[in-house]
């Protein structure tokens, strides 16, 4: 993989800051916010957009944007990324893409996504195309992973304003990110894929936002078969997981969850007691 890997700057930021606000009694209190910085992505001199985000994966964020986003379709075809926070740019230099840069930007639909979501192109027509593999899940493996995400949200912990996003194998947490944008965490994702040339097929893909349409689409793109959220979901995205075969569990937290697509992978095999009755008949 080494030899593969673009040029890329390390612009990480630690964009936490103290303030000081009045609580419910009236009295100052210091505590610490989320920052959020704007980034513009140039592709081979093109402004394609500018995201706002917490900034500390930002090459991985750039790199998995376009590849979500359908401009490019591997690593070989990107020579450098370089983020520079004075002029808040990210300069992404390829190796020639195939992608109609100014048809893609004259196709775009803003989406339900935080901050900035927009899919370009033909995206939508593509997806359909896809059918992802299916994979069987254990209850008890559900639970056990939950338990080990509980252990991340270090910013939301912190100072909230923040959405997480972790790629997950079997039970053990990859990776994890948080951004002011679901949208941004699963694009910084995409790029860590790409980078260590990890397997869809292999992973689960959780989050702490609502399962759209966009959530449905990026996860679809990146081959991961199961989406994985503590929150609820959208009609749109239900409709597009039923097409492509896409395993779809929201609600998850603690002992519950709810399995909105493909709930025959699920194996139940540590069912809770049901609620309202006791072992012994009372």
């Amino acid at each position: 993989m080494a030899k593969d890997l673009p040029l890329m700057s390390d612009a990480a930021l630690t964009n936490i800051h103290r303030v000081t606000a009045l609580d419910e009694f009236g009295q100052p209190r210091e505590t610490q916010i989320a920052g959020e910085s704007a980034l513009t992505i140039y592709l081979d001199k093109r402004e394609i957009v500018t995201l706002m985000t917490l900034g500390v994966r930002p090459e991985k964020l750039v790199l998995g944007y376009l590849w979500n986003q359908g401009f490019i379709h591997s690593l070989e075809q990107v020579k450098a990324i370089q983020v520079d926070w004075e002029v808040n740019a990210a300069a992404v230099v390829t190796n020639g893409i195939d992608a109609d840069i100014d048809d893609k930007l004259a196709h775009r639909t803003v989406t339900t996504g935080c901050g900035q979501g927009t899919v370009f192109g033909d995206l939508m027509e593509r997806i359909e195309a896809v059918r992802l593999p299916e994979i069987r899940l254990h209850q008890s493996d559900l639970y056990t992973l939950l338990g080990n995400l509980g252990q991340q949200n270090e910013v939301y912990r912190t100072a909230g304003a923040v959405h997480g996003c972790a790629l997950c194998r079997g039970t053990e947490v990859i990776s994890f990110v948080e951004d002011v944008g679901r949208h941004n965490a699963v694009d910084t994702l995409a790029g860590e894929m790409l980078l260590q040339g990890l397997r869809g097929e292999e992973l689960i893909f959780y989050t702490t936002g609502r399962l759209t349409s966009e959530m449905v689409i990026k996860v679809t793109q990146m081959g991961i078969p199961t989406l994985l959220s503590r929150s609820g979901l959208t009609e749109m995205g239900l409709d597009l997981a039923r097409r492509v075969g896409l395993t779809l569990i929201g609600r998850a937290k603690g002992r519950h969850f709810l399995v909105f697509n493909q709930g025959e992978r699920i194996i139940f095999d540590q069912q809770p007691e049901p609620r309202g009755e006791h072992r012994h008949g009372r």
